[in-house]
């Protein structure tokens, strides 16, 4: 059977870098598992990619449907945006083992859904400071840059990610990125191989 491999971290920790070199890897063989959301997609972004960007009225069919694995709510400076995952039949874990981004709360709730063994933690941990650096120029960047709602994030993440969550959450499997995602991703791709040994 294969596994899931569920990448977290707080915002501008570089999960979504290590996310992709992962997938390109080509020893791990990691198929993504694209999650749902309905905030607007951003500058350099592909639909289907990141994320699959939903209306509302899509993501409430969705749930009416019984499709919605977990689903977590934002209350952004720009109103209320989700971010979910959806069981769309992509994902088939006697082939495959998958990777996917997501938070404490997802990991949890797919945890749940697909079982204590087949659901793995990796936490990628960032100095604050070099965090916030990373936030700054993504956002500036940005053909719309949304400072508040960057701030809010890097705030709302102090207790998102609190030590307590992740301990309460079983989540051991750290990674620091404070230097560089590719070291990084290495640590990570050791741990799955030893993970299939």
């Amino acid at each position: 059977m294969g596994s899931i491999y569920c990448i977290m971290g707080k915002s501008s920790s570089g999960k979504d870098t290590i996310f992709k070199l992962l997938l390109e890897r080509e020893d791990l063989n990691l198929k993504r598992i694209v999650s749902y959301t309905t905030r607007p997609i951003r500058s350099n972004e592909k639909p289907g990619e990141e994320y699959n960007f939903v209306t509302t009225d899509e993501k409430d069919k969705l749930v009416e449907a019984g499709k919605v694995i977990e689903i977590r709510k934002y209350d952004t400076v720009h109103g209320p945006w989700f971010y979910f995952t959806v069981d769309d039949g992509n994902i088939d874990l006697s082939a495959n083992d998958y990777v996917v981004i997501g938070t404490v709360e997802s990991f949890v709730k797919l945890r749940e859904y697909y079982g204590e063994k087949m659901v793995l933690p990796i936490y990628i941990e960032v100095d604050d400071g070099v965090r916030l650096s990373r936030a700054l120029d993504r956002e500036r960047q940005q053909s719309q840059p949304k400072y508040e709602e960057m701030c809010r994030r890097f705030l709302a993440d102090q207790q998102d990610f609190s030590k307590d969550k992740l301990e309460k959450a079983k989540i051991t499997n750290l990674f620091d990125n404070n230097e560089n995602s590719k070291n990084t991703c290495n640590k990570i791709a050791e741990f799955i191989k030893k993970r299939r040994d």
